[in-house]
């Protein structure tokens, strides 16, 4: 994809602005400027998702998210955003099912992993759960993703598995 010049840029980031001071009204009006043409564009389509996620409006992002993997399958957050949308939608089964496949495109990714094991975790599978969080931590910031894991709302049926895996290891 070509980079996005001047004004849209500008009207890129001030929507990415308005994002971070919480105004996804603002936000969603600045990116509302930017030339038809660089809709499809990643970096507008990432902003998009954002926008939408912050009015938790899921179904929106799960179709920003789908546009973002087919016109640049090579971008790890359109993956992830899309099943994170699934599963605010309570359909993580599909939202497992459609990330699976990025296993395969991005092998050293440990947030694919991750988010594979708080999934099979909230369909009642923790043996799955944890060998997918094995592979997350395996791949990333041990210390990172371990205290995230034993933060997290969707990993929490697993916290005393999740400590015993951090009492095990010599990190």
């Amino acid at each position: 994809m070509n980079d996005i010049g001047a004004p849209d840029s500008h009207h890129l980031n001030a929507a990415q602005g308005w994002l971070e001071l919480g105004n996804h009204s603002e936000a969603n009006e600045e990116l509302a400027k930017i030339s038809a043409s660089l809709g499809d564009h990643p970096e507008v389509l990432e902003v998009r998702w954002a926008i939408h996620a912050a009015g938790k409006c899921w179904p929106t992002c799960v179709e920003v998210a789908e546009a973002l993997v087919k016109v640049a399958p090579d971008y790890l957050l359109g993956w992830i955003h899309r099943s994170y949308a699934l599963h605010e939608l309570k359909r993580t089964q599909e939202a497992f099912d459609l990330l699976l496949p990025s296993t395969s495109l991005f092998p050293e990714e440990p947030l694919i992993r991750y988010n594979l094991a708080c999934y099979s975790c909230q369909l009642g599978k923790p043996k799955e759960a944890l060998d997918w969080l094995e592979k997350a931590l395996a791949l990333g910031d041990y210390k990172q993703f371990r205290l995230m894991a034993l933060e997290d709302p969707d990993l929490q049926p697993l916290k005393a598995e999740i400590l015993k895996l951090a009492k095990s290891s010599q990190r």
